[in-house]
C-alpha cells in the first residue's frame, strides 16, 4: 500500500458520538458521567456538550471504535454514533458566537490621544 493511499482523504474517518442520557437520579447521573469517561479512555475528544469525535486511521478502526462503543452503552438514553471521511469532516462549518456584554457591546472605546 503506497503512503499516498494510506494517507488518502477518503479512507481516514472520524467518528462522533452524540448522546442525550437521563440524569434524573444519581444512578442516572453516574451512568452518564461513566459512559463519557469511558468515550475519553477510548480517545474521543468533546466536540459540543454530549458531542464526541475521535479521528480513526481506517474504516475498519472506526467499525472496532464503533463495536467498543456498543459494548458501553448505558440501559437508557439515547445514543447516536456517526462516521464520516476526513473529506467530509473537512467541509464541515463551524460558527463560533460572541457574547453580548452589556449596552456597549459592539461599540468601539474611546480614543484617547496624549
Amino acid at each position: 500500500m503506497s503512503r499516498r493511499t494510506f494517507l488518502s482523504p477518503y479512507r481516514i474517518m472520524w467518528v462522533f458520538v452524540m448522546f442525550d442520557l437521563p440524569v434524573g437520579t444519581k444512578k442516572e447521573r453516574k451512568q452518564a458521567t461513566g459512559f463519557r469517561n469511558e468515550l475519553l479512555n477510548l480517545g474521543f475528544e468533546m466536540s459540543q456538550f454530549s458531542v464526541y469525535q475521535k479521528y480513526c486511521s481506517s474504516t475498519e478502526k472506526a467499525e472496532t471504535v464503533d463495536g467498543q462503543i456498543q459494548n458501553l452503552l448505558p440501559p437508557g438514553g439515547k445514543v447516536d454514533i456517526l462516521t464520516v471521511t476526513d473529506r467530509q469532516f473537512g467541509n464541515m462549518r463551524r460558527f463560533y458566537a460572541r457574547k453580548d456584554t452589556g449596552k456597549n457591546a459592539g461599540k468601539p472605546g474611546q480614543l484617547h490621544l496624549f
